[in-house]
């Protein structure tokens, strides 16, 4: 069984939604970043989220946009993002690690060799907002080969026809954008998110993550009530532009993000707990 599977099946099993924090590798330079990510599954993080910085992120809102130039800035590359899962996972070979990104960096540094190395690396999961599903044989065959899921996206203008293309041969998980456009710009209608996903879990038995348009501890409870996981990315990604914009030193920066991303996670994971009283 995959990590991925394993630990859906675990929090299935706790009754609890899944906490996916998402930070971009390098940002805002190799060591903070790393540090960061250690540190988030004693925070509560379930499963990790890290984007591969590229310099046209066009799915994405400006915070991420602004922390892929600070991680390329920084000296970010493909290798560098394997050395931080390969770090990584000398202390945690449980937690899921899922590499977000574009198809540009993967086609460059060589399709084979990038499932290849990612696989070695340790990582679980990717997600490529660029590559549709009537396009990511390329990259989706491979990477089952080499263990690797392919998280495919359904988004609210996805029908029920394009809903059923979209789950057939994904794995992993499927990953709900909640609003349409990019990320960390617009906010969404809980009624309508909660309608959308039913209806996406009678197509598909995958754990259905939501993403985009989540920036608090309190959106972050709502969605878990109904979500199998919660995304939240450009929130976290905002907390550290905002520390080195105060020109924080680095131990503030992990303390200040990881710090947030415990909010965030406790936020998640009391969700669906029921009080009993008398």
């Amino acid at each position: 069984m995959s990590r991925i599977a394993g630990r859906f099946m675990e929090l299935g099993e706790r009754g609890r939604a899944a906490f996916i924090p998402f930070v971009t590798a390098g940002d805002p330079d190799f060591e903070t970043c790393a540090s960061i990510i250690e540190k988030l599954p004693e925070m509560g993080a379930d499963l990790i989220e890290i984007g591969v910085p590229f310099s046209d992120p066009m799915a994405d809102g400006p915070s991420i946009q602004a922390a892929s130039l600070r991680a390329l800035n920084a000296g970010m590359s493909v290798p560098g993002v394997f050395e931080l899962v390969r770090r990584f996972r000398r202390a945690d070979d449980a937690t899921p690690i899922v590499l977000m990104g574009y198809f540009n960096p993967i086609h460059a540094y060589g399709i084979d060799r990038f499932v290849t190395d990612a696989s070695a690396a340790g990582v679980d999961g990717l997600i490529t907002v660029d590559l549709p599903p009537e396009e990511d044989a390329v990259l989706r065959v491979p990477a089952s080969v080499k263990g690797i899921d392919v998280v495919r996206l359904a988004t609210p203008t996805s029908d029920e026809m394009r809903l059923r293309r979209i789950a057939k041969e994904a794995s992993g998980f499927l990953y709900y954008v909640s609003v349409a456009g990019v990320t960390g710009t617009k906010s969404f209608a809980e009624a309508d998110l909660q309608n959308s996903l039913r209806s996406l879990k009678r197509i598909t038995q995958l754990p259905c993550a939501v993403g985009f348009g989540i920036r608090t501890a309190e959106q972050a409870k709502n969605v878990a009530r109904f979500a199998d996981a919660v995304v939240i990315g450009s929130a976290i990604v905002q907390r550290i532009a905002a520390a080195v914009t105060s020109e924080m030193p680095s131990a503030s920066v992990i303390a200040e993000t990881i710090g947030f991303c415990k909010m965030l996670a406790d936020s998640v994971h009391a969700a669906r707990q029921i009080s009993v009283v008398g």
